[in-house]
């Protein structure tokens, strides 16, 4: 696969260890660890069982990073799992994954966070309930827009929000600290809750996981790395690490101030944690860091899944103008305003939570196949990677059974939401070999 999508204009490899770090960070870190960690207490019988659900699902995810920087370091160039598939199993594979990913995955999760970000920032500046859904609307036009001009210009401003949402992330910690005092915080933390009774590992490590989706995203952008093989995997893997540690920190700090049982009574605890510090002034740097977090969020997805729409564009199995590269700005325009677009029609529609729960463990189970091709790549390039996971081929075996079994069990616990977002990617099918046959220009 080359890095270029037209014979006049290729990407531009802008992005130093510094982006790529910040862009895994950012790509995980939305407003979730902020809003609703409760979830995983009430399911949890202890806040030892609790962290040891956070981390435990950091491994989890780190593993699959790893898996994500070999197959990044193999294929350097634009699409990321969408490339994967289509080299292992075919361009119908490939296909439905961008599919699925314009008409709910990225769209949808797009929408829906960037809805957070606008009840945040309402609240913030005292604006009326009424303006949530056109500030949502013009966040995504700015996100977008700001990444027409150049990769370069984007980056600087997605480290800053990523280091923005990182202080935000360091002051809830000292805040919570500060609360707890040394001997009442280690209690809170390790404590049992003699009244709740654990609901099993699966129903706890749902919300977890889901926190931690988004680092693939960086390999979407893999044709604009500099050094791919060598950045691409230290960024993952130091990005992970990152990562773990703020929420493992997070949720000491929540356990330390609140209690188990406060944590899981509370629907806000990151609000909840810096009023009890700071007051009302608190309450507004939460709400701050929260809007700046979901509006890094959106960013990274908007541009993420761009790249996948450009090369879709450039195989055939898209509109060819989508493929087109800015002549100067070495962006894909056209892909970037259809993405933003579709997000935003998602947001006025108010339908984005629906089809959000229909596919959200769509975005797992691509990851799990995604990781699935290493095996492809192992025996058909043999050892021509500059990064190769370690303990493979267990490493990246635990990672697709537990995915795997996490699919099954979403599924099975709410087979509705699941079955619908099955047939929405089943829907795929049609529409490609229509595709196609009226296409004879896309490549097999």
């Amino acid at each position: 696969m080359s890095d270029s999508v037209s014979s006049t204009a290729r990407y531009v490899r802008a992005l130093r260890p510094l982006d790529a770090a910040l862009i895994v960070i950012g790509g995980i870190i939305g407003g979730g660890i902020f809003l609703n960690p409760g979830i995983a207490a009430q399911r949890t019988e202890s806040g030892l069982a609790l962290l040891a659900m956070w981390v435990g699902a950091g491994v989890l995810t780190l593993i699959g990073a790893l898996c994500y920087a070999e197959l990044g370091a193999r294929r350097p160039s634009a699409g990321g799992i969408y490339v994967y598939l289509r080299e292992a199993f075919g361009p119908l594979a490939g296909f439905l994954f961008g599919w699925t990913m314009l008409l709910v995955i990225y769209s949808g999760s797009t929408a829906a966070v960037a809805t957070i970000f606008a009840s945040y920032a309402s609240a913030l500046f005292d604006l009326p309930p009424r303006a949530a859904t056109p500030l949502a609307a013009a966040a995504l036009a700015f996100v977008a827009g700001i990444n027409l001009f150049g990769i370069r210009l984007g980056a600087t401003i997605q480290n800053a929000f990523a280091l923005l949402k990182l202080l935000a992330v360091a002051a809830l910690v000292a805040c919570g600290l500060y609360l707890a005092g040394i001997g009442a915080g280690a209690h809170a933390v390790l404590g049992a809750d003699e009244t709740r009774r654990g609901v099993g590992f699966m129903g706890a490590a749902l919300p977890v996981l889901f926190a931690y989706s988004g680092f693939t995203y960086l390999n979407n952008l893999a044709g604009e790395v500099d050094q791919p093989q060598r950045t691409l995997p230290r960024a993952l893997f130091l990005g992970m690490l990152g990562v773990i540690l703020a929420y493992a920190l997070v949720n000491v700090a929540y356990l330390a101030a609140l209690g188990h049982d406060g944590l899981a009574a509370s629907t806000a605890p990151a609000a909840e944690v810096m009023q009890r510090v700071f007051g009302t002034v608190g309450a507004k740097v939460i709400a701050l860091g929260i809007a700046i977090s979901t509006l890094g969020f959106c960013n990274i997805t908007v541009v993420a899944g761009a790249r996948v729409l450009q090369v879709m564009g450039e195989d055939g199995l898209f509109f060819r103008s989508v493929a087109r590269l800015h002549p100067v700005h070495r962006t894909p325009n056209l892909a970037l305003v259809l993405l933003a677009g579709w997000s935003i029609v998602l947001v006025l529609s108010g339908s984005y939570g629906q089809l959000l729960d229909y596919a959200t463990f769509a975005d797992w189970l691509a990851c799990a196949i995604g990781v699935a091709t290493l095996f492809w790549y192992r025996r058909h390039d043999g050892g021509t990677a500059s990064f190769r996971v370690p303990g493979y081929p267990l490493l990246p075996l635990v990672f697709i059974g537990v995915i795997g079994w996490v699919v099954i069990e979403t599924m099975r616990s709410n087979p509705m939401n699941a079955g619908i977002g099955v047939l929405i990617m089943l829907a795929g099918v049609p529409v490609y070999f229509v595709w196609r046959r009226l296409f004879s220009a896309a490549r097999p």
